[in-house]
């Protein structure tokens, strides 16, 4: 069964989420009203909705960080989540948790990094050298 993954969420400006997600991101827009708009989300559908987003907090424990819950993201191939840590890095984004690898030479091995977006929306981006070990153990 193909599938693509929707997510709605809030945010409190439209204009500075065009920039964020459309410009910074690089994903490209779809539909949209005076109260949201879409956007294609690496291959999913996510559509942001004026509105208060959601509380988050440093609760959840991975390996040596505390990381934001909760929190959406994405997965990539290595080379590609490369491109997109030079990405923000280059757009000056402040890092939740700097991009690094995680889980070194076990099952799982990934890179990861968590930023937030300009309303407190975190993201954690994960990087793969081959998507077919994303769910190894």
């Amino acid at each position: 069964m193909r599938s693509l993954f929707h997510f709605a969420f809030n945010v409190t400006d439209l204009d500075a989420a065009r920039r964020f997600y459309g410009d910074v991101l690089g994903c490209r827009e779809g539909r949209s009203t005076d109260t949201w708009v879409d956007f294609d989300f690496f291959g999913h559908q996510i559509s942001l909705h004026l509105g208060e987003p959601l509380k988050t907090a440093l609760t959840g424990h991975v390996g040596e960080h505390k990381v934001p819950m909760p929190h959406f993201g994405l997965i990539l191939q290595r080379r590609d989540w490369q491109t997109m840590a030079d990405r923000l890095q280059a757009a000056g984004i402040r890092f939740v948790v700097e991009p690094h690898l995680r889980f070194a030479g076990q099952p799982g091995e990934q890179w990861t990094m968590f930023f937030l977006d300009p309303f407190g929306n975190p993201i954690e981006v994960k990087g793969f050298e081959s998507l077919e070990t994303v769910y190894a153990s």
